[in-house]
């Protein structure tokens, strides 16, 4: 092991004062896991902690994305690490190198910077809901871990990642950032954050990466976020945000009316053990076509994932109206797009299929007759794209007040009316569509047939439990789409996970050659799209 010349502390000392009264009692060692035990094969680590002091204190409630996901979480623990978010920043790859002692300030500033990052759960009281206390000082463990090398530390460092990510938070007692410095030498190399989803979404952990870096770099970020998720709970806790969320709770109302009460209305095999399995395949030409499909609708890429998710599961499940619930970021007013708080929610998209062949039946309002049953995939973007805006438009609200249009919902009906299908395009940005000229559909279709050839797909994990039963995750592997489906094999055996992928890959890559499938062919595009492939 190389010599390492560290110190233990950050420039500057804190002082840690009493939280406030009502307040979860400051983390310790006791309430936070042993990062030393994630160490990777170097397995010799150095514990330190960073102090912070932060401007203000003060304790509200939950804001609703807080209360989404915290009801997620209590519906999936004790697996709920399942939401935590890692990420891992290189600082050896340019600029000037970061000594640890630097790296550990910017930490610590980071800290001071981002309320969310010194903000813990208030446990409910009886016939409650929980809070969330800011707390102005206190200090967050740090491990360091020395490796010999670059290479080395690129797996050191995601060690920790997957060490770190590993378990649940322990909400009240912990902060809700976990960290660790990988360094060769006396110069770090690798930042490992690991974030509690009460205190970030993924775009949220995006800035936090963003602005480590330029903390390291450049010892600034610039300026602190507009607002604080302790105003922002305030502001929706008052009259003008909950006439806000009643507005969007009657777009819910309104779809679950339209809808069938849950896509996946029965089991079809026994789960296997564990419960929850995830499918993934990793397909460039998917990534190609998307882009070309949207392109030639005038949607965008987001749309036409969702769009044939929506129309692969209500075909498979026989359905003519599917309702999904895509994970809404909720970023668009400018005061948000920094702030480190989760603002995710999900929305409704309620898309009617059998609307989309009535309309073509018709001949699509130019009074032309065309044959019965003709509509096409893509027949269905114009409403869809509409649909998706009014999902995202209406993805702001109380989820107490959800959960109470649940209950409604189920006395009136006499079951329970939730689609349990789920919808999350994780990718910050979409690819812009190369400029020049688009090429032929031969040359595209040509293109398409040979980028099928390095689609991969696999199962990566399984799970005991999940509270949905299709979770669809978008994210991006080079110039690939990787597309991510968790589902109970109650309801979509492992096969039919399978399935559904290589469909939805079919279904795209078809559509952008200029042939895109029936409608009324989608379910058997189900029970042969993978054909041979492995």
């Amino acid at each position: 092991m190389a010599e390492t010349a560290l110190e233990a502390t950050p420039t500057g000392t804190r002082t840690a004062t009493a939280p406030p009264t009502g307040a979860p009692a400051p983390a310790t060692s006791a309430s936070t896991p042993d990062f030393a035990a994630f160490a990777g094969s170097a397995g010799e680590t150095i514990p330190t902690e960073v102090s912070f002091r932060g401007e203000r204190s003060g304790t509200a409630p939950l804001t609703w994305g807080q209360r989404a996901i915290w009801h997620a979480i209590r519906r999936t623990a004790p697996n709920d690490h399942y939401f935590n978010i890692g990420r891992v920043l290189p600082l050896a790859d340019r600029g000037r190198p970061a000594t640890v002692a630097a790296t550990l300030d910017a930490l610590a500033r980071l800290i001071e910077r981002h309320e969310a990052l010194r903000t813990r759960l208030v446990p409910a009281a009886a016939d409650g809901e929980p809070a969330q206390c800011l707390a102005a000082t206190g200090s967050l463990p740090v491990t360091i871990a020395p490796a010999t090398g670059l290479p080395e530390a690129a797996a050191e460092a995601e060690a920790f990642l997957d060490g770190l990510s590993a378990t649940r938070f322990d909400y009240p007692a912990e902060w809700p950032l976990r960290a660790a410095l990988v360094t060769v030498g006396d110069r770090v190399t690798h930042a490992v954050l690991v974030l509690c989803h009460l205190a970030a979404d993924g775009h949220a952990a995006e800035v936090l990466v963003r602005d480590l870096r330029l903390l390291v770099r450049r010892g600034s970020a610039g300026r602190p976020p507009a607002t604080t998720p302790l105003d922002l709970a305030r502001d929706q806790h008052a009259e003008r945000g909950r006439r806000r969320g009643a507005a969007a709770l009657a777009h819910w109302e309104a779809g679950f009316r339209a809808a069938p009460p849950t896509m996946f209305p029965e089991p079809c095999a026994e789960p296997r053990s564990p419960r929850f399995w995830t499918g993934r395949i990793v397909s460039p030409a998917l990534a190609r076509a998307v882009a070309a499909v949207a392109a030639e609708h005038g949607v965008s890429g987001s749309t036409v994932l969702l769009t044939a998710s929506a129309a692969l599961v209500a075909a498979g499940e026989g359905h003519r109206t599917a309702a999904v619930m895509p994970i809404v970021g909720n970023r668009t007013a400018g005061a948000l797009r920094d702030l480190v708080s989760t603002l995710s929610q999900d929305g409704l998209f309620v898309l009617d299929l059998a609307a989309a062949e009535r309309k073509h039946d018709d001949g699509g309002g130019d009074g032309e007759k065309e044959e019965t049953g003709a509509a096409r995939f893509t027949d269905l973007l114009p409403a869809a794209h509409r649909a998706a805006l009014r999902a995202y438009r209406a993805a702001v609200y109380d989820p107490v007040e959800w959960d109470a249009l649940g209950e409604r919902l189920h006395a009136e009906y006499g079951s329970e009316v939730h689609p349990y299908c789920c919808f999350n395009d994780m990718r910050l940005v979409e690819r812009p569509v190369s400029e020049g000229p688009r090429p032929t559909a031969r040359e595209l279709a040509e293109e398409l047939t040979e980028a099928r050839r390095r689609t991969a797909f696999g199962f990566p994990a399984t799970q005991d439990r999940v509270a949905c039963r299709y979770c669809l995750h978008i994210t991006e592997e080079g110039d690939a789409l990787a597309v991510s489906l968790t589902a109970d094999t109650a309801y979509l055996p492992p096969e039919a996970i399978r399935a559904h992928l290589y469909a939805m890959e079919e279904l795209i890559v078809t559509s952008a050659a200029g042939g895109p499938p029936l409608l009324a062919e989608l379910r058997a595009l189900l029970e042969t799209a993978e054909g041979d492939r492995p």
